[in-house]
């Protein structure tokens, strides 16, 4: 969808609210409603949100991943499986 297509008026949804649920989420679109001539909220497909926000945990985890790999963070594979049999033990217990 092209941008100019994806911005509608606050009072286009209001009198096509239906039609556009109906459409943003056959289509798995998002769309930007303005008010007064200002952006001010995003109306998206739930599915295409839940991916959105699955993509970001995983760059926020990447991030935090490079800086402590950056920061000598780090510790060994044999490490970090000999901590988690450890606390597996300790668990069971």
């Amino acid at each position: 969808m092209r941008p100019s297509e994806a911005i509608k008026p606050i009072s286009y949804l209001k009198a096509h609210a239906s039609e556009l649920i109906r459409d943003v989420s056959s289509n798995k679109k998002t769309l930007i409603i303005t008010q007064n001539g200002e952006a001010k909220v995003i109306l998206q497909d739930i599915k295409l949100y839940e991916q959105t926000q699955e993509s970001l945990a995983l760059l926020k985890i990447l991030a935090k991943s490079n800086k402590k790999l950056k920061d000598g963070d780090i510790k060994s594979i044999d490490k970090t499986f000999s901590d988690i049999r450890k606390k597996i033990k300790e668990d069971s217990k």
